[in-house]
C-alpha cells in the first residue's frame, strides 16, 4: 500500500523538524493483521515543589552518567561548573541554585516540563481518531527513553491508525510499559545496505512492544531497529550462538555479528520492530 505522506509539527519547539513538510513520502507498510493498538501513553502532570524538581533533575543525570550518554567531566565542561561542585550535586551532598539548574537543563537540553513525572500505567484505549500522531525523536531517545520527553520530539507524524492498530504485541510485561510507537531517521551509512527497501534519510517507525525474535510472518523477514553500539540500526536479526547477527538486504554488504555481554538478554538489544518505511521521494 502506497500514499503520500507529509509530517506535521508537534508544536511550536519543533517547527524547525519540519523543513521537508509538504514532501511526499512513500508508505512501505511491512507488517500487517492483528488485533488491536497497544496501550496509549497517558500522562498526568502532577504538582511538583523545586525540591522534588532538584532532586528529579539530580537522579535524571545519574541516569545519564549511568548510560554513558554523559559524564561528570563532560557536565563540568558544558555548565562551567567545578567537577567537585557537580559531585556533591550527585551525591546529594549539597543543593544548586535555581541559576545552576538552569544552566545544566540548557546543557543537556531539557525543559522544566521534563522533570515532571509521566504518569506510570498505561491504559488501553479505542483509537478514536482518523490518524495515530507518532513523534520522530533521535536515536538515543527510541533506545533507551521509556516515555518520550516532551523536549526531544521532532515532529509528529500522523499516521493511519488503522495500520496501526492491526499491529501485534509481543515483549516483555516491562517494555509493554514503554511508549510504543515512535519514528527515527536512518542515515545514509546505515540505509545503503537496506537499499532499496531503506533509502537515505527514511523515517522508520518502530513499534517498541515487539521485540520477539520470533518471525511476525512466516513467509516474510522481519526488519528491526537494533542497539549497535550506541547507535540504532535498522536490519533483518537472528540470534546465533550467543550473538545477534545483524543482515542487510542489499547481499554486496557483510553480516554485522554484535556479541552478547554477561548478564544481558538479547531481546535487550532490540529496540522494536520496523513497522513501517518512510522514504521520501
Amino acid at each position: 500500500m502506497y500514499c503520500c505522506f507529509s509530517p506535521a509539527p508537534a508544536n511550536s519547539q519543533t517547527a524547525r523538524a519540519t523543513a521537508n513538510k509538504g514532501e511526499c513520502l512513500q508508505i512501505a507498510l511491512l507488517l500487517e493483521n492483528a488485533d488491536h493498538l497497544g496501550p496509549l501513553l497517558e500522562v498526568k502532570f502532577p504538582q511538583m515543589n523545586f525540591s522534588q524538581m532538584h532532586e528529579r533533575l539530580r537522579l535524571e543525570l545519574l541516569r545519564r552518567i549511568k548510560r554513558g550518554t554523559v559524564s561528570v567531566s563532560l557536565l563540568a565542561r558544558q555548565t562551567g561548573f567545578g567537577q567537585s561542585h557537580l559531585s556533591n550535586f550527585l551525591h546529594n551532598r549539597r543543593r544548586l541554585s535555581l541559576e545552576a539548574m538552569d544552566r545544566i537543563l540548557a546543557a543537556q537540553h531539557m525543559a522544566a516540563d521534563d522533570l515532571i513525572p509521566a504518569r506510570q500505567r498505561f491504559e488501553r484505549e479505542p483509537l478514536e481518531e482518523e490518524f495515530g500522531s507518532v513523534p520522530l525523536v533521535p536515536h538515543n531517545s527510541a533506545l533507551h527513553e521509556r516515555v518520550i520527553r516532551p523536549a526531544a520530539i521532532q515532529a509528529m507524524l500522523d499516521l493511519p491508525s488503522a495500520a496501526l492498530r492491526t499491529m501485534r504485541v509481543r515483549a516483555s510485561s516491562a517494555r509493554r510499559t514503554w511508549q510504543r510507537f515512535v519514528a527515527v531517521r536512518v542515515s545514509a551509512d546505515d540505509a545503503i545496505p537496506m537499499d532499496p527497501l531503506v533509502l537515505p534519510d527514511a523515517l522508520a517507525v518502530v513499534d517498541r512492544h515487539y521485540t520477539s525474535f520470533a518471525p511476525y510472518r512466516p513467509d516474510r523477514a522481519t526488519l528491526y531497529a537494533v542497539r549497535n553500539g550506541g547507535n540504532l540500526s535498522v536490519r533483518y536479526v537472528e540470534f546465533l550462538s550467543n550473538r545477534l547477527v545483524l543482515r542487510p538486504h542489499n547481499i554486496d554488504f557483510p553480516v554485522e555479528l554484535i556479541e552478547i555481554e554477561p548478564g544481558e538478554s538479547p531481546n535487550d538489544l532490540i529496540t522494536g520492530r520496523v513497522a513501517l518505511i518512510l522514504n521520501e521521494t
